[in-house]
């Protein structure tokens, strides 16, 4: 039994019994918000297995913590994902070259610039195939496809899903790969020619940056999270994870924090309200590419400046 009182105690350390009541409340509260985002952040990821944290603040956008808070706390609650990095070579590149068109290329709108690009998945003993196809302005994953070969007839099939979600005139369209053989295939180029779109091709990794940051999102923020036993999974797993990237997962480099369908569409509704531009890297540049400001240019959509003279 103790010789004092509670309120001896708190004047003695100088804080009064209303504080130690506010303080209770106040980790109550906590509590249960920290639950309910428990249950919220479990069920995106059961659509979307590796968002990472950062990513579900932006998200969720809970007015009670901030980002860092956020992020150190469900950590601690086992909230955290694993890197996981493997590399697989999947070009294998061709004496048959094209230009690199986009080197330094400024891009105002969407339909300028779509990267292609093939990537492994391993099931168990057996390795498959993805190709997508991505719109490098918006981020939208126009076109994909899964198969058990890296012939180029998964990338005729990704590439056709690109003219059905882009029913539009696609003349000066710049497709952009590497110079792995799947892209020089005549039938693949006959129909990118047929269509209008010019053909650019890079030497090194970071000239298809876009695209290959799409390869390592799909495998490891959700594939790798679902157990896919066979082909015919994959390509259902494909399907639903292209989905819900293309309209939920969001992405910071956007405007507003959308996801790439909800940005086309903002642009579609009022173009002026965006003014984001994509100036893609070049070390041929002698300025800073991230310091520049083109707020105030007067440009039409699908302008193209290119900076780079020689390839």
């Amino acid at each position: 039994m103790i010789s004092f009182s509670l309120n001896e105690l708190y004047s003695s350390i100088g804080i009064s019994k209303q504080a130690i009541n506010k303080q209770e409340i106040r980790m109550r509260h906590i509590a249960l918000q920290t639950y309910e985002f428990r249950c919220q952040i479990d069920l995106i990821r059961d659509y979307h297995p590796g968002c990472g944290l950062e990513k579900l603040y932006y998200q969720l956008q809970p007015e009670w913590i901030g980002r860092d808070r956020f992020v150190n706390l469900f950590t601690n609650l086992g909230y955290c994902l694993n890197d996981h990095k493997k590399f697989i070579r999947t070009t294998l590149p061709v004496p048959i070259t094209y230009p690199n068109l986009i080197e330094g290329l400024l891009v105002f709108g969407i339909d300028t610039v779509w990267q292609s690009d093939i990537t492994y998945y391993s099931i168990g003993e057996d390795m498959y195939y993805l190709v997508f196809i991505e719109d490098i302005y918006s981020r939208r994953i126009l076109g994909y496809q899964a198969s058990n070969h890296m012939r180029a007839e998964a990338n005729i099939r990704a590439l056709q899903m690109a003219f059905k979600t882009r029913s539009c005139d696609l003349r000066g369209t710049i497709h952009h790969s590497d110079r792995g053989s799947q892209y020089i295939d005549h039938d693949y180029r006959k129909i990118l020619g047929d269509r209008g779109m010019l053909i650019s091709m890079g030497l090194r990794g970071q000239d298809n940056a876009y695209v290959e940051r799409i390869n390592g999102i799909i495998k490891n923020e959700y594939l790798k999270y679902w157990t896919i036993n066979s082909l015919k999974e994959l390509i259902e797993c494909l399907e639903k994870a292209v989905n819900h990237y293309n309209s939920k997962r969001i992405h910071r480099s956007l405007s507003g924090k959308l996801s790439p369908i909800e940005f086309e569409e903002m642009i579609k509704g009022n173009p002026e309200s965006c003014k984001l531009n994509e100036w893609i890297y070049s070390d041929k540049l002698k300025i800073n590419q991230k310091k520049c400001n083109f707020e105030k240019l007067d440009l039409p959509v699908k302008t193209l400046v290119c900076p780079i003279i020689e390839y």
